[in-house]
C-alpha cells in the first residue's frame, strides 16, 4: 500500500497513458500491506446490518442482469464490473478510483519519471475534456496548450462526450508522430488548431537559475528524485556565486504534488527542526507525523515561495511547512487546497484501488481541505480575473474540513518592510509573460526583490524601468445624429 497526495480526480489522465490521475502524486514511502488484509480489515463502525447489504447486492445483481439482456449491444461482465468499481469509488469523492492492471502499470511507470505522450493532464467535465495543466517543457507546453483549454477534436475527429480514457488513447502514439489537436478557449471567438509531435516525456522536476546572488529553484512534481535534484541545484547554484549566495527563491507554483517523503525531504532542507506534516485517519492508530532532519542547507538564507492555485498537495505541505515554522515569506495566489491522503492498495493481477485514507495537516494543526494555503502576500500573475476556477473547492462531493485547528490564522508580523509597497497585480505596462523570459514573470521579479530586500541588496522596483504606458485611445465624445 502507497500514499499519495497530489492532484488525484477520479476522471483524469495523462496524454500518453491509460491513466486516472495527475502524475507522480504518491504520498509517502511505500508502507507495505497485504492487499488481503486491507481487504478484510473489519469495519469498526458498520452502518448497515447484513440484510440491508444482501439486498442491495441483489439489486447489484438483478441490474447487471438486466443490462446484459437489455442492453442494445453485448457488454462483458468485466467491463460491467470495472465500472461499477469505478462509480463506487469515484462517487466517495474526486480523488477514490479503480484502476484497471494497465492503468495500474503505467502508473508505476510514470513515477519514475518518464512517460510517452504529449505533456498534458487532462480532466473529464461533463463529457468534455478540459485542460487541467501543461507540463513544462514537453509538447503540449511549447505549443501554447492552456489550463482550462477544452479540446473538442483530435487530428479532426470530434471527442466531446467521448470517455476520458478513450480521448487520451487517441493522443497516444508513437513518438516523433505528428497529432493535431483542436482546442476551445475562453475569451477566444475561434476554436484553435495546434500541430503537435509526440514524444517521450522526461520530466525535468527541479530547474535552476541564478539572479546575481539570488538562487531561484523550480520544483515541478515531486517523484522519486526530487530531493536529489534539488540538492543538486542548489549546490551548482552556490559554486556559480562563488558560495556566496545571498537568498533563495523557491518556485511551487503548478506543482500539482507527490511523494510525501520528497515533501518532508524539502522542507527538511530548510527547516532544522519540528514537524513538518501530520495525518490523521479514521483509525487514530494509523495517525502519523513527520518531522524535519535538522539540516537547513542555506544556513538561514532568507527565502521566498512561489505558490499558485496549481500549487496542490505536496506543495502544499512544503509550502504550508515553510509558513507555519515562519522560515519563508510566501506571495503568489491561493493554493488548490487539496488536503486529502489516497492510499494506492493493489489487488493482484486486477490493478489497484485509490481510496482516500486520510486528511493531513500543516504543523500549526492547519487542514487546508478545500482552503488552500493563502500567500503572506498576495501578488497575481496577471491583471486579468482568471476565466475559470479550478481548486479543491470548485469539486464535486468534496471531504470536509474538519479536525484541525479552527482559530483564524494571524497576520504575520515578521514580514520584512518591503511587504507593504508590493504590488498585487503588474502594471498596465508590464510586458505579456514568456516562459523563456523570466523579466516577463511578475511574480517572479517581485519575489527576487523581496529576497534581495532581506538580504541587504539593492531591490529596485523591476516596473521602474519599463517604458510609459501607453494611454489610451481618443475617443469622439460628439454626439451624432
Amino acid at each position: 500500500m502507497k500514499f499519495r497526495t497530489g492532484l488525484m480526480f477520479g476522471a483524469t489522465a495523462l496524454t500518453g497513458l491509460a491513466l486516472a490521475f495527475h502524475p507522480g502524486h504518491f504520498f509517502g514511502s511505500a508502507l507495505v500491506a497485504s492487499p488481503a488484509q486491507a481487504a478484510t480489515a473489519p469495519d469498526a463502525t458498520p452502518t448497515t446490518n447484513h440484510a440491508e447489504t444482501y439486498r442491495l447486492l441483489t439489486l447489484f445483481g438483478t441490474v447487471m442482469d438486466m443490462i446484459r439482456q437489455q442492453y442494445v449491444e453485448p457488454v462483458s461482465d468485466r467491463d460491467l464490473i470495472t465500472n461499477a468499481l469505478n462509480g463506487m469509488l469515484s462517487g466517495l469523492d474526486p480523488h477514490s478510483s479503480y484502476m484497471t492492471q494497465k492503468q495500474y502499470d503505467d502508473m508505476m511507470v510514470q513515477m519514475k519519471g518518464e512517460f510517452g505522450g504529449l505533456g498534458l493532464e487532462l480532466q473529464q467535465q461533463d463529457g468534455h475534456i478540459r485542460v487541467v495543466s501543461p507540463i513544462d517543457g514537453t509538447p503540449g507546453f511549447r505549443a501554447g496548450i492552456k489550463p482550462g483549454d477544452y479540446i473538442i477534436a483530435v487530428d479532426g475527429h470530434p471527442i466531446d462526450g467521448t470517455p476520458l480514457d478513450e480521448a487520451v488513447k487517441k493522443m497516444r502514439g508513437k513518438a516523433n508522430t505528428k497529432i493535431t489537436l483542436t482546442l476551445v478557449r475562453e475569451k477566444t471567438p475561434k476554436p484553435i488548431v495546434v500541430t503537435l509531435t509526440r514524444e517521450v516525456i522526461h520530466i525535468d522536476v527541479v530547474k535552476s537559475a541564478l539572479y546575481d546572488r539570488v538562487g531561484y529553484i523550480r520544483v515541478a512534481q515531486f517523484n522519486e528524485t526530487t530531493e536529489k535534484e534539488l540538492l543538486k541545484a542548489y549546490n551548482s547554484l552556490k559554486q556559480q556565486a562563488g558560495g556566496k549566495l545571498a537568498g533563495m527563491v523557491l518556485d511551487l507554483r503548478n506543482d500539482p504534488g507527490g511523494l510525501l517523503d520528497q515533501a518532508v525531504d524539502v522542507s527538511s532542507n530548510f527547516i532544522r527542526s519540528g514537524e513538518i506534516v501530520s495525518t490523521r485517519s479514521r483509525n487514530p492508530k494509523d495517525s502519523q507525523r513527520w518531522d524535519a532532519h535538522g539540516t537547513d542547507i542555506t544556513d538561514g538564507l532568507p527565502l521566498v515561495v512561489l505558490i499558485n492555485g496549481g500549487s496542490a498537495s505536496a506543495s502544499e505541505i512544503v509550502s504550508g511547512a515553510l509558513q507555519d515554522h515562519h522560515r519563508a515569506v510566501l506571495i503568489g495566489t491561493r493554493s488548490f487546497g487539496k488536503g486529502s491522503v489516497q492510499s494506492i492498495i493493489p489487488i493482484p493481477g486486477n490493478g489497484a484501488v485509490r481510496l482516500t485514507t486520510a486528511r493531513y495537516y500543516t504543523p500549526s494543526g492547519r487542514s487546508i481541505q478545500a482552503l488552500g494555503i493563502t500567500p503572506d502576500i498576495v501578488v497575481k500573475e496577471t491583471r486579468e480575473d482568471p476565466a475559470f476556477s479550478l481548486r479543491e473547492a470548485d469539486l464535486e462531493h468534496i471531504l470536509k474540513n474538519q479536525g484541525g485547528n479552527q482559530t483564524k490564522a494571524q497576520p504575520r508580523t515578521d514580514l520584512p518592510a518591503i511587504a507593504k509597497d508590493i504590488p498585487n497585480e503588474p502594471p498596465a505596462n508590464w510586458p505579456e509573460f514568456e516562459y523563456d523570459k523570466p523579466a516577463t514573470d511578475f511574480q517572479l521579479q517581485e519575489g527576487l526583490r523581496i529576497v534581495r530586500f532581506m538580504a541587504g541588496l539593492p531591490s529596485p522596483d523591476p516596473a521602474a524601468s519599463l517604458p510609459p504606458a501607453k494611454p489610451p485611445a481618443k475617443t469622439d465624445s460628439a454626439t451624432h445624429h
